[in-house]
């Protein structure tokens, strides 16, 4: 190999060098790939690429848009190492595909999923006999049944429409429906679009059914952990400038901006997410039965999977989460 490269100009030795260099350690050379969608909790994520934080960190990150169906299957299919998904679609998108570990709890749903009701419909039990329009499968369909069971409505005689969430506005206006079941910007929308309609269940009224947090490849976390924790890292700066109300409405700029609606539209949809701080995010971690620790939270949604043959056989549901990231971050930021 000397007497073959003695034989090459320098420049271009270099450079060949540099090439095998960066095979050699491809892994770190390639910069995370992260998807993220309109759920507020993750469009916060805009707050540490706009001030450049991740780079400050001195982790490089690019962050994917996509719908929130669509970067689950782009992960499904490879194409990018972490994606954000709420605990029970990590379980769906594992069963049906490919595996992830959730490495950061980024807040629980609290009143953007919602039931909303056509004008006369007052609550879930004025549902009897009726019809929703739901994606089947899916978050809200969890919520819509978690309702039932916390209101004694009698959900054999509800009929649910299987309705691709983005369609349920429509669905609504059109009275092809009574109720439908999505989560913001649609539900919202649903809201707007239909004089007369209200929420008549929310995941306030359930607080910890929905949990939205980080979820990564386990060969991305084994091969850059310190990068990840970076990541983390990164997160809890953009957590602290959001609980700073000096900086709401920077704050509510970049949001809005992200998802093209004006900070004033964006406000309501940041206060129906419940973004955890680093104090609050520390018992959720905790293993525990029951909405208030991700793992009982985890366990349910695994329960509903099952029995709507979302897959066929429960999961270890502890394989899916890992707080030891979080929890280091969190020592060394004096948490």
């Amino acid at each position: 190999m000397k007497t073959q490269l003695s034989k090459i100009r320098r420049p271009f030795a270099a450079a060949l060098i540099g090439a095998l260099a960066v095979l050699a350690t491809g892994a770190r050379a390639e910069p995370l790939k992260i998807a993220y969608s309109d759920w507020p909790g993750w469009v916060a994520w805009e707050i540490g690429i706009k001030k450049n934080w991740f780079k400050e960190e001195g982790v490089e990150v690019e962050f994917a848009w996509y719908d929130y169906v669509a970067s689950m299957d782009a992960y499904a299919a490879g194409q990018i190492d972490g994606v954000s998904m709420t605990n029970g679609d990590a379980l769906v998108t594992g069963a049906t595909g490919k595996p992830s570990v959730g490495i950061l709890i980024n807040d629980f749903s609290n009143g953007n999923d919602m039931v909303v009701a056509k004008d006369g419909i007052k609550s879930l039990k004025d549902l009897e006999g009726k019809k929703i329009g739901l994606e089947e499968g899916f978050v809200t369909h969890l919520l819509f049944l978690k309702g039932v069971e916390m209101n004694d409505v009698d959900g054999d005689t509800i009929t649910i429409i299987n309705t691709p969430t983005n369609e349920t506005p429509q669905v609504l206006a059109s009275g092809a429906v009574d109720a439908i079941a999505a989560w913001q910007p649609n539900s919202g929308e649903a809201l707007k679009l239909v004089s007369g309609s209200t929420p008549v269940f929310t995941s306030a009224d359930a607080p910890g059914l929905i949990y939205d947090m980080l979820f990564v490849d386990p060969e991305s976390l084994e091969a850059k952990r310190d990068d990840w924790k970076k990541v983390i890292k990164v997160w809890y700066k953009i957590v602290e400038f959001l609980k700073d109300e000096n900086n709401i409405d920077e704050a509510l700029e970049i949001l809005a901006s992200r998802v093209s609606i004006s900070p004033e539209e964006y406000e309501p949809f940041l206060e129906g997410t419940y973004i955890l701080s680093a104090e609050e995010v520390k018992p959720v971690w905790e293993k525990a039965e029951g909405l208030s620790s991700i793992y009982g939270s985890s366990v349910i949604s695994d329960e509903f999977n099952v029995n709507y043959k979302v897959y066929e056989k429960s999961l270890d549901t502890d394989k899916y989460l890992d707080p030891s990231l979080t929890l280091e971050v969190l020592a060394e930021l004096g948490e």
